[in-house]
């Protein structure tokens, strides 16, 4: 039976990783050098997890006490360093790496709460904060509009939804590595499939319209 603290070892490189080749696409594309790829790649790749390990108390950042979380952001870096010429008319490949940090994050970042002590709404939020924490980080450092707050996009709610998932496997008992895939299979589809259809929620006040939709900017309106 494999534990649960090898379960969130992985499940976190992993999510690392591909938040790491997120910020180094970025970077690219913002034509930074290749050590502005890799804190790039750092800042996002990280960012979530020490703001996690801060909530909760649980002493030094883990990405400053194992070596192994700096080597996703050098891998991503040296990937896209020398791919990224040939990849770079995908412009899709930065949403789905970030799709799939997310995915992962939610999960590892309620598993650690839930550890913690913490209670199943605090643990979901603190789940959220580390999926999103990282990309915010990520987009305030590129100059970029943080896709947190695009009106025209999803971002945190399929977040919601893996923290909510993976807080009720939790406290039923049946979560699993094999449970945490499928959740992060769930999230991450619903992440690109609300990209890619333009889903979102409503306006923080009734009756403004999008950007491009009608007005071409978001105005109230009329009486």
């Amino acid at each position: 039976m494999i534990s649960i603290d090898i379960v969130l070892l992985w499940l976190d490189l992993v999510g690392v990783f591909f938040f790491a080749v997120s910020g180094s696409l970025l970077a690219a594309r913002k034509q930074f050098d290749i050590v502005g790829s890799v804190l790039l790649g750092s800042i996002v790749a990280l960012g979530g997890g020490v703001i996690r390990d801060i909530v909760i108390n649980a002493g030094p950042p883990i990405a400053f006490t194992n070596p192994a979380y700096l080597a996703p952001p050098l891998l991503a870096a040296l990937l896209v360093y020398f791919l990224f010429s040939s990849v770079q008319r995908f412009t899709s490949l930065l949403t789905l790496f970030d799709a799939g940090g997310l995915a992962l994050f939610c999960i590892t970042g309620t598993l650690k709460a839930l550890t913690a002590g913490m209670n199943p709404v605090a643990a979901i939020l603190l789940g959220v904060t580390t999926a999103v924490g990282g990309g915010l980080l990520r987009d305030i450092t590129a100059n970029e509009i943080p896709t947190l707050f695009n009106a025209r996009d999803l971002y945190a709610l399929p977040a919601f939804v893996g923290a909510g998932l993976t807080t009720l496997l939790w406290h039923l008992g049946t979560f699993t590595g094999l449970s945490a895939c499928i959740v992060a299979a769930v999230v991450f589809a619903f992440r690109v499939t609300a990209w890619r259809r333009s889903w979102h929620v409503p306006l923080a006040v009734r009756g403004w319209h999008r950007p491009g939709r009608g007005t071409g900017a978001i105005s109230s309106a009329r009486d």
